[in-house]
């Protein structure tokens, strides 16, 4: 017996040096449990982000939020659900981490920061996966409502020159905005008299229907020109007269002068249409640019309370 204690006590050293050497510097558990506890509390977050920005937002222009507000507003709210579920998460993976026996503090430290960092990792691609939606709402909000103004621009612009797709009947007069109302502002009739009527006795309108459909196809295709072919214009007004009452040449007038009100309608939708654009692409840069940032913050704050959850689990 007094041979082999000896050597028992020269051979434990080493078996517990080989085990420490051959423990892992990671606790999962404790990574995944941060990261649980911080996916959650980003859920209740948003979650209850979204009510309150759904609270203020009012049909009535005089009773809810402008847009500018409630742009920073959801930013900042981002901002500290980030913030708040990587500390929380951060904090849990350090305290609830294995005691690390025999590591210099250097190392303690090193790998209470790589816990807090792997914790947000993990706790941002859960939420990424469970929240895409709302993450892809945040940061493809201003292109989306961009997108959907501008392809309404893109109808009225192109119900106005009459080339959306499958319009084919021109004809369509009481259309707000459509091509029908400058097509029939040609065929108005002034309050003229005809020879022998009376003063106040307009010219009777021909029991025929004008060619709208006609005269809309024309416009139509020389939507892009900014005036009219000289024929098509004698044409047009040829047409105007005889419907009108009025002289070749003042329908020839009025043929150029609606063309020309159709043309500035058109680059009035046009710079709207850039604007709104414009305005989308500024909306998705700057929200992706304060997500950026917030992941970030996220990162370095749940790195941090981590070290601080070690510390307190080392005391």
């Amino acid at each position: 017996m007094s041979t082999i204690n000896p050597m028992r006590d020269q051979l434990l050293p080493a078996f517990d040096g080989a085990d420490r050497a051959s423990s892992s510097a990671v606790s999962w558990g404790a990574i995944l449990a941060g990261a649980a506890a911080a996916a959650a509390l980003s859920l209740i977050m948003l979650i209850l982000g979204t009510g309150l920005g759904l609270a203020s937002v009012s049909p009535w222009a005089q009773n809810s939020v402008s847009a500018q507000t409630f742009g920073v507003s959801t930013i900042l709210w981002v901002t500290l659900t980030q913030l708040a579920a990587a500390g929380l998460g951060g904090y849990l993976a350090g305290r609830l981490r294995t005691k690390w026996v025999a590591v210099h503090s250097d190392e303690v430290y090193f790998r209470d920061t790589a816990h807090g960092f792997l914790a947000w990792a993990v706790a941002s691609v859960a939420t990424a996966a469970l929240l895409s939606s709302v993450i892809g709402s945040i940061v493809g909000g201003g292109v989306q409502a961009g997108a959907t103004t501008a392809s309404g621009a893109v109808n009225a612009a192109a119900a106005a020159t009459g080339t959306a797709a499958g319009s084919n009947d021109m004809s369509k007069a009481g259309d707000p905005g459509s091509m029908g109302y400058f097509v029939d502002s040609l065929f108005r009739r002034d309050a003229v008299a005809t020879p022998g009527a009376g003063p106040n006795e307009p010219v009777a309108s021909p029991t025929a229907a004008p060619p709208t459909a006609e005269v809309g196809r024309i416009f139509a295709s020389n939507a892009g020109a900014d005036a009219l072919p000289p024929e098509d214009v004698r044409y047009l007004g040829a047409v105007i007269a005889e419907r009108t009452g009025l002289s070749q040449q003042e329908a020839e007038r009025r043929v150029t002068d609606t063309y020309a009100r159709m043309q500035a309608k058109m680059r009035e939708v046009s710079e709207s249409m850039k604007a709104t654009a414009e305005k989308a692409r500024k909306a998705s840069s700057y929200a992706a640019l304060w997500l950026f940032i917030s992941l970030l913050g996220g990162a370095f704050v749940g790195s941090l309370a981590a070290t601080y959850g070690g510390r307190q689990r080392d005391l």
